[in-house]
């Protein structure tokens, strides 16, 4: 399979990355790329998938085959996340959280009290939202998400959103670069609202943070007690 890109940017030195690693093991080439993915979530399956689709149109291996192991790697990705939540646990994670200057304790409380009532949908639904996909699997972990059902979950959100970009790049071939474009409009947008969600989440903790002061202030005033004061402002003793 040839490089179907001219772009110099690092997508397209990525995608040449995965060009070669296709023609050098095969679909397994595919299947690490998007493991990777899921570990490192600017890495876009977007345009990793597609150039599966097109290896496998170019006879470098079957269709099937091109979709069993990039699902086989999103899940070996998403359980290496996985792993890491479990490993840091809930108790750990509500330390760390303790220590962060702009994060509650409570903050960790509620997501995983959230996660308990929705994480099915959170990781099945996941999948199909860029970066929100690789990270949904380290709150799976921390609240012990019996992995059974992590495994069916990811695999079966995984298999649709695998399978639909690479049948993309099956039947676009080398005009998957018209469709691309788009893609990558979709992702910039998804990753710009997250960035808007830090920096509001961020200003809101700020605010609460600063008004807690303020009432901390004014109670430690009001335990004191008022002092009298003279016209110029000297405070008065209150001794005899």
């Amino acid at each position: 399979m040839t490089s179907t890109t001219t772009d110099t940017s690092w997508l397209g030195s990525l995608i040449d990355a995965v060009i070669g690693l296709m023609d050098l093991i095969g679909p397994i080439g595919a299947g690490l790329a998007i493991a990777l993915e899921n570990l490192f979530p600017p890495l876009p399956s977007e345009a990793i998938l597609p150039m599966a689709g097109i290896a496998a149109h170019d006879g470098s291996f079957g269709l099937w085959e091109a979709v069993l192991w990039t699902t086989v790697g999103s899940l070996v990705g998403a359980l290496a996340l996985y792993g890491l939540g479990a490993w840091l646990g809930l108790r750990r994670l509500r330390r760390i959280a303790d220590r962060l200057p702009l994060v509650a304790v409570s903050d960790v409380d509620r997501t995983v009290a959230w996660f308990h009532r929705h994480g099915g949908k959170a990781v099945f639904f996941g999948r199909f939202i860029p970066i929100f996909r690789s990270l949904i699997s380290i709150p799976a972990g921390v609240a012990r998400m019996p992995m059974w059902r992590f495994g069916v979950l990811t695999t079966a959100g995984s298999l649709i959103w695998n399978t639909a970009f690479i049948l993309c790049g099956w039947f676009l071939g080398s005009g998957w670069h018209i469709v691309e474009q788009y893609v990558d409009v979709v992702q910039n947008v998804v990753i710009v609202v997250v960035a808007l969600a830090v920096v509001v989440f961020a200003a809101s903790r700020i605010r609460s943070v600063r008004a807690a002061r303020r009432q901390d202030a004014l109670e430690h005033v009001d335990e004191s007690g008022p002092s009298e004061t003279r016209t110029d402002g000297i405070p008065i003793s209150s001794g005899r």
